[in-house]
Parts: C-alpha cells; structure tokens; sequence
C-alpha cells in the first residue's frame, strides 16, 4: 500500500489522540473496561474516516494519495475498525459504578449490537471478492446505517465521560463527520458534481470497446492517464480510465473490457445516444518529464492510460519505449492507432509482447526486447496486479527502486489475500500426495 503519509499519519493521529483524556476518567479502577471503551470509541473514529474517503470528495485524493490508493486505505481502515469493535465487544466495557439503565440506554445497546454484527458481515461481503460486483455495492450502501447505529449506541449508552466533556466533543465530532458523508453519497447523482454526457460512438477493437462520448454540457476538465466513474442510463457507477488526452471539444473515450456481467451488457446493449453521468476525474497517474528514460507497460486493458499519455507526448518530451502486453494482437485493443502515433513521435517506440509467441513478460525480457539501460529509467505499469507484483521485484533486481517503478491500483475492489494464504497452508501441510489430488479436484 502506497497511501500518502499524511492521510496515515492524520488517521493515526485521530484514532490515538483520545488516549490523553483516559487517565482523567472515573473508571473506578476497571482498566480493562476503559480499554473497550476506547476500542469502542477507535473503531468510531476509523469508521468515519472511511465514510470520508466514500465520498470521494478533492481532498480524498490529496489528503490519501490518489482515490486508488484512498479505496485501498479504506479497504484495511474498515477491517481494522471490525477489529476495534470485537475487542470493544468481547471485553466487559459496562461500568456498573455508572448506575442502572434505561430505556433509551438499553435501545443504545441493541443498537451496538445490530452495528457489531451488521458490519462484521459487509466486511466479510467486501473481502470476498468471488461475490458479484452488483450485489457487493449494493450491501456496501448499508455500512453506512451500521455506522448510524454505532454512533448512536455511542451517543446514549452509560459511559465514564459525558457527551460535554472534550472526550464526548472530540468523539460525537466524527459521529457527525460519519453522518454528513453518508447522507452526501445517499443523495441522488443530479445533486452531486456530476458531468452528463451521450454516447456518440461505439467501436470494437480488439477485445474491448471503445466509447467515445460528447458533452451535454461543461464538459469533464481532466489530464492523460486519469480514471472517471461512469453511469451508464442511471446504472450504478462503474470506474473506467480515460483512453484519450484532452481534446478542444470535451469528448471523453473510455475503452471497456468484458471483466464482468456488468461490462458484458455495456458491449451487447449500448447503444449512441445513451445517456451518461461522469464523476471525477481522479487519480494521480500522470507522466511527468523525468529528466531520464521512460519505459512504460500497459497489459491488456491496463494499455488504456498509455494511450492518453501517447496522445499527448510532445516533441519535447523525453523518449518513452511503450511495451504492449497481449495475448496475442488480433486481442489488442487500439493497436492501428498505437502503432499510428508511433510512427508519428519521434520519442516514442511501440513493442507489442504476445505472450503466445513471446512467452511471460518478465523485467529481464522486457529490458532486453527495449535495449534500455536502468540507469535513470522511471517505469510505468498498469495492469494485472499479480503481473505487476513480478515486474517490480524483476526491475529491482535490475536496480529500479521501487520509488521508480510507477502503478496504479487495477482494481479498486480487493481481497484480503486469503485465497492466496490458503493455497501456501495447503501446500505447506504434509498430505499424501494422492490426498491433495483428491482434494484439488
């Protein structure tokens, strides 16, 4: 996780700053007690941090480091508020010295528990990333509401301090954080910051399709290599990286792959004329002149950013060496146009790596298909994230630092790495091999 450290270092800051108004706390002497108490009140703060980052307002991606890396941020920070409250849960946190309950505190309770257990199942639906698309977004809408339930468990239930107290402040202040930022992403997508567009032109290249769509108005101000969430007739948003620099008129081509149900429909059913809603633009993945040499590699759709990056080079730039990833080039996506512009810049050269007659794309076969040296080379990738994991180890041992190598976040939706975890235990256990066999079927 390349998340900017300053959100890192705010978000630890506001989870541990509460810790100074304990020691001045009636806690009777019950340590414990006061630590899910804080565990409680922890797993608050974080919750409306990530309720923060959903929103997707400009500060996000300032504050965390492009909205790739506020998603993935958002993704741990959420698992570690699941953690707080279990801790808060499982440890006794009642103070009986505080007196009895009523009515409203044993509501406040009940609610605490619909948040526990509501949000311990979103988190499972998130990390499980074999659950559709469609069905995840849906229920993910509903984190929100457990978050309602936990700040008014907050609110209500007997604690050592009192909402007044500059502990109570400190902590309803994210409560209504948390609050505004749900309400602001329930509110309907004509009354957020939105940019309507029609279709104009459809065109199948390779395996993706590629749309082309017009401005109804001001049109999305953006620059090469950024992503935008496109609405397609009112669907839900979908992300997709922008395949074109800017142009004078405002049109906008998005280049789409079949990943999923919802992109299959979009190359069956999508017709010119469709109506469209673009949020953003967002993402920090842009090229910037290095003083050095450039490498830039593009797998499969993840080409879509470099063929922004493409359209814009100027002739002053530095020379860039585009190595393009396929299955082979009846797959490729935008290849007459990538080899158009190649022909066109003096400063940039087209490799295509078919990995059916190329092989696996590797650092070492790739520096030596380009004849670039390492010395000054900055390396752009975008792509599958296994691909790109292998890559940056390759390039470092070929002496590229890791602040070098250059990515983008692939998918905005991840896992936890359990299925990864899995496989390593089951290969590590000592089974008859019949067994495994017998297993693996």
């Amino acid at each position: 996780m390349r998340v900017n450290p300053i959100g890192l270092i705010l978000t630890v800051v506001a989870i541990l700053l509460p810790i100074i108004w304990l020691p001045g706390l009636k806690h009777k002497g019950d340590t414990l007690a006061l630590f899910s108490q804080y565990m409680g009140i922890a797993a608050l703060i974080a919750m409306a941090i990530v309720q923060f980052i959903s929103t997707r307002w400009r500060p996000v991606e300032w504050i965390f480091g492009g909205l790739d890396q506020g998603y993935v941020f958002h993704k741990w920070l959420g698992i570690s508020a699941m953690a707080f409250i279990l801790i808060h849960d499982t440890i006794d946190a009642e103070m009986n010295h505080l007196g009895g309950q009523n009515l409203l505190e044993e509501l406040a309770e009940t609610l605490g528990e619909l948040s526990l257990y509501g949000l311990l199942i979103l988190v499972v639906i998130t990390i499980a990333t074999f659950i559709p698309y469609h069905l995840w977004r849906w229920t993910h809408r509903l984190m929100g509401f457990f978050f309602l339930a936990g700040a008014a468990h907050y609110l209500f239930i007997l604690k050592p301090f009192q909402n007044g107290d500059p502990l109570g402040l400190y902590t309803s202040a994210f409560c209504a954080l948390g609050i505004i930022c749900f309400s602001y992403r329930l509110l309907p997508a004509g009354m957020r910051p939105t940019k309507r567009y029609s279709v104009e032109n459809t065109e199948v290249t390779g395996n993706v399709l590629a749309v082309t769509l017009k401005p109804e108005g001001s049109p999305l101000r953006y620059r090469s290599g950024q992503f935008a969430f496109a609405s397609f007739q009112g669907s839900e948003p979908h992300p997709f990286t922008i395949s074109k620099a800017p142009s004078d008129d405002g049109s906008v081509r998005m280049s789409i792959a079949r990943l999923g149900d919802f992109t299959t429909r979009l190359h069956r059913n999508l017709e010119v004329g469709s109506s469209v809603r673009l949020e953003g633009p967002y993402g920090h993945f842009e090229r910037r002149n290095s003083g050095g040499k450039e490498l830039w590699i593009g797998a499969g759709v993840g080409i879509t950013p470099f063929l922004a990056w493409a359209n814009a080079l100027k002739p002053e730039d530095d020379h860039a060496h585009l190595v393009y990833c396929v299955k082979s080039e009846a797959a490729a996506a935008h290849l007459d146009e990538l080899k158009a512009l190649a022909a066109e810049k003096a400063n940039l050269t087209l490799h295509i790596h078919s990995s059916t007659t190329d092989g696996r794309a590797d650092a070492d076969g790739l520096l030596k298909t380009t004849g670039v040296d390492t010395t000054k080379l900055t390396v752009a990738f975008c792509g599958p994230k296994a691909m790109r994991h292998a890559l940056k180890d390759g390039f470092a041992k070929n002496g590229v630092s890791g602040r070098k190598f250059k990515y983008e976040e692939f998918e905005i939706r991840t896992g936890v790495g359990l299925k990864k975890l899995a496989n390593t235990l089951f290969n590590r256990v000592a089974l008859p091999e019949q067994i495994k066999k017998q297993v693996s079927r």
